[in-house]
């Protein structure tokens, strides 16, 4: 394939009709445009310009012959690297954002609606699926950002900041009254009829690293994919439920439910704001993220 600044130094002659004004425009010396003209004619098999005293003239089989097909063609890359910087400088296009349904319903919704009043321009794109899942779509670009919960590992990943903590709690109804209002050994609750959420998650594995710790082991008597689906449970009495604090904040509050104050409580995680590593940042990515450098930790 012939080298594209060759084009760029045909179009330029054949624009201005003349090896001075050419080389002036494109800021290389006259020689420089005139072997470029050669190299580009040679490369080609035919000849392109007619040198007359007037000028450069295109020549009726060559250099008028390729003249519309240049023009379009480096039209199209001039439009090209145009949407390029546009995309650098200014918020358009598609956001797709990757997070759990519960980050998404608890954590991000006031992030996003302040985001597409401020850009109401770029599109937002929601992507729901567990962390393990989300940092796959990171690695496989299919997401622009992810919200995961920590910690997360792989070197492809990076964590950029931490944007709110989740304190996991048990969380019980009135049928197990009996363990409200009193300081409940942790131990104690491998007796009851436990809620969990599945064994793939990270809240899962960063509890049962802790429990091990402690020599206690808790086997759950139904495990749920979803956080809402053991918050309708442990309202039915189903069982004691274990799940982020934050995310049942409204059954508490209207006292469906109530925390079992656990000794020792459990510890606190993070929900971290996730991109892939060595991944280019157009502006509406860096306008989003800058949002929460913003905010800090909610």
């Amino acid at each position: 394939m012939v080298n594209l600044e060759l084009y760029k130094v045909f179009y330029a002659v054949a624009k201005c009709g003349s090896l001075t004004k050419a080389a002036e425009q494109l800021y290389i010396s006259q020689p420089a445009v005139s072997q470029a003209i050669k190299q580009l004619e040679v490369q080609l098999g035919t000849v392109l310009f007619n040198r007359t005293h007037r000028g450069m003239e295109l020549t009726e089989h060559g250099g008028k012959l390729i003249m519309e097909d240049v023009d379009k063609a480096l039209q199209y890359l001039d439009d090209a690297e145009n949407k390029i910087m546009e995309m650098q400088q200014t918020p358009t296009g598609t956001l797709r954002i990757g997070a759990t349904d519960s980050i998404f319903a608890h954590v991000l919704p006031d992030k996003i609606v302040e985001y597409h009043e401020k850009f109401p321009q770029v599109k937002i794109e929601l992507v729901t699926g567990t962390t393990p899942e989300t940092v796959e779509q990171l690695k496989e670009a299919r997401v622009d950002v992810g919200f995961v919960n920590l910690p997360i590992t792989g070197n492809d990943v990076n964590c950029m900041q931490t944007v709110a903590l989740l304190n996991d709690v048990f969380v019980a109804g009135k049928e197990y009254s009996e363990l409200k209002g009193r300081k409940v050994p942790l131990e104690e609750l491998t007796s009851y009829p436990l809620l969990m959420i599945e064994q793939n998650t990270v809240q899962r594995k960063t509890l049962s690293a802790f429990t091990d710790n402690l020599g206690i082991t808790f086997i759950p008597d139904v495990e749920v994919a979803s956080w809402d689906f053991m918050i309708r449970l442990a309202v039915r009495g189903m069982g004691v439920g274990c799940l982020p604090e934050e995310y049942v904040r409204e059954e508490i509050k209207n006292g469906e439910l109530f925390i079992v104050d656990t000794d020792p409580g459990l510890p606190v995680r993070g929900i971290g704001l996730a991109v892939a590593k060595g991944m280019n940042f157009p502006y509406a990515l860096k306008e989003f993220v800058a949002m929460f450098a913003e905010g800090g930790e909610e």
